[in-house]
């Protein structure tokens, strides 16, 4: 099992440096941290007065880590969930925020769970999934990762501009869904045939 630092670190890799996608509605990122974010931790790193992409350019690796684990894994208690899903949540809280829990507030009550859909790791979630994972571990990340693939499908079902991030230009698979089946046992990974049915709609 990986530490957190290194879960950490793994997903500034999977992120990348700086880019700035005008299809991207988090704006400029760079190891994945988004301007806003850096706005909201004040980070004025060239000392200019403002926090604008120049400090987000100036981000360095390690800064992004701490961010990552201080912001994204312990202030929202994810060590608090089982073992088992705190890579896959921790990573997905950094790509899609407060999604990351209520994917999995969603998928507890699927597995009947009487839980709230709040996005808040609480006292009702902790005792949900820890009782999943006591039950099926194995069932429960795999099934997590699935859902963390459907919702990347939805929001290209509904925006247009996001299905470049599920679909690459040859037509596979694009960096959303295969960044879903990194936590996905192997077997539950779609077939290449599959996949083109699902997204077939797109045109």
């Amino acid at each position: 099992m990986q530490t957190i630092r290194q879960m950490a670190e793994a997903i500034v890799s999977r992120e990348g440096g700086y880019v700035n996608d005008p299809d991207d509605p988090g704006g400029a990122t760079n190891f994945g941290v988004t301007i806003g974010t850096m706005r909201q931790l004040g980070l004025d790193l060239d000392g200019d007065g403002a926090v604008g992409t120049s400090d987000l350019r100036a981000l360095s690796r390690d800064r992004a880590v701490e961010i990552y684990l201080d912001r994204y894994f312990h202030a929202p208690r994810i060590a608090e969930l089982p073992e088992v899903l705190w890579d896959t949540v921790f990573d997905m809280q950094v790509n899609a925020g407060t999604h990351a829990v209520k994917i999995l507030q969603r998928l507890l009550g699927e597995m009947g769970q009487a839980i709230a859909v709040d996005g808040v790791i609480g006292p009702e979630t902790i005792r949900a999934a820890a009782l999943a994972a006591a039950q099926a571990p194995d069932h429960l990340r795999d099934a997590y990762g699935i859902a963390r693939r459907n919702y990347y499908f939805a929001l290209a079902d509904a925006r247009v501009n996001s299905r470049k991030y599920a679909r690459s230009r040859a037509g596979g698979k694009g960096g959303w869904i295969r960044r879903a089946e990194e936590f996905i046992a192997p077997r539950y990974h779609m077939t290449d045939r599959e996949f083109r049915n699902r997204v077939a709609a797109w045109g």
